[in-house]
């Protein structure tokens, strides 16, 4: 009995960390013999707002029982992007899932979240604030959502980048000093 209560309360205290967006909900049903039997498909993003997201589907005949299925598997399927300053990516990427097709690009500071349904849920749980990002392809909520999370998954770091090649980080990011005086050279050429 007490072994229960603990796990009661483990869910508990782990719930409030992760917050949940609910971004489509379908009805399906089954022909059966005497009529139809009708049902309900959840899509749900879960994520902690600090780099971690992830997505999930949950089937049952009754809405909320399909919202809690969607949300555990989510919950199991959190992936980690690196965020910089904690507020947009590192570097342009693409995703693609299917005919799903998603182009994210970073901002600079105020610009906000550009982005349409789906995908805007995934970067609202993950806790970017600025980013640019636009879905050519297909409009179904699940294959944007896996084209969204398979283009964060691509996403590295300076500090991944530098440990891949074994260097540091300050070879790798141009240095504020040289960025100008490059510039200027190009424009006294021509």
């Amino acid at each position: 009995m007490a072994r229960d209560d603990n796990r009661g309360r483990r869910d508990r205290d782990e719930a409030p960390e992760f917050a949940d967006r609910l971004v489509a909900i379908n009805r399906v049903s089954k022909t059966v013999k005497g009529g139809k039997r009708f049902g309900f498909a959840a899509l749900v993003v879960v994520g902690d707002q600090k780099g971690r997201v992830g997505f999930g589907k949950g089937k049952a005949k009754e809405v909320p029982e399909a919202i809690r299925k969607a949300t555990e598997q989510a919950k199991r399927q959190m992936i980690r992007v690196p965020l910089k300053e904690g507020r947009t990516l590192h570097h342009d990427i693409e995703g693609r899932h299917g005919a799903g097709k998603v182009v994210m690009r970073t901002a600079p500071q105020g610009t906000g979240i550009i982005a349409g349904g789906p995908m805007r849920a995934v970067f609202e749980m993950l806790g970017i604030q600025d980013v640019v990002a636009k879905s050519t392809g297909s409009q179904n909520p699940y294959n944007m959502i896996r084209a969204t999370l398979n283009g964060l998954t691509k996403e590295s770091s300076p500090r991944q980048v530098a440990q891949r090649r074994g260097k540091k980080v300050a070879d790798i990011l141009p240095s504020r000093d040289e960025a100008p005086a490059a510039s200027s050279q190009v424009a006294e050429e021509a």
